[in-house]
């Protein structure tokens, strides 16, 4: 399994854009077969702040995804518009 957290800071005014994007990405990754886990979150206390946490199958699921018309126009068609800045944290599950 993979799993992940990606982070993004975007500005206030992007804000109605941000939400409606991740949310119509977060809808259409759920039916991804290979998808297990995704749920955007706003950072308690700093609205400009998003955080996903994503867990896949395994890596052909994760590039599935990356390849998918939804992630080409709500991703890198949206929100990477709007980010101004990025960072993924892979993460080791323990248990």
């Amino acid at each position: 399994m993979i799993s992940f957290v990606v982070r993004m800071r975007f500005s206030q005014e992007d804000r109605e854009h941000v939400l409606d994007a991740v949310r119509r990405l977060a809808e259409a990754s759920r039916q991804e077969p290979g998808c297990i886990t995704y749920i955007p979150h706003e950072v308690a206390g700093d609205s400009g702040l998003l955080m996903i946490y994503e867990q896949y199958s395994d890596e052909a699921a994760l590039e599935e995804h990356r390849r998918s018309e939804h992630f080409r126009r709500h991703a890198i068609g949206g929100l990477y518009q709007w980010m101004k800045e990025r960072s993924v944290e892979d993460l080791i599950a323990l248990a």
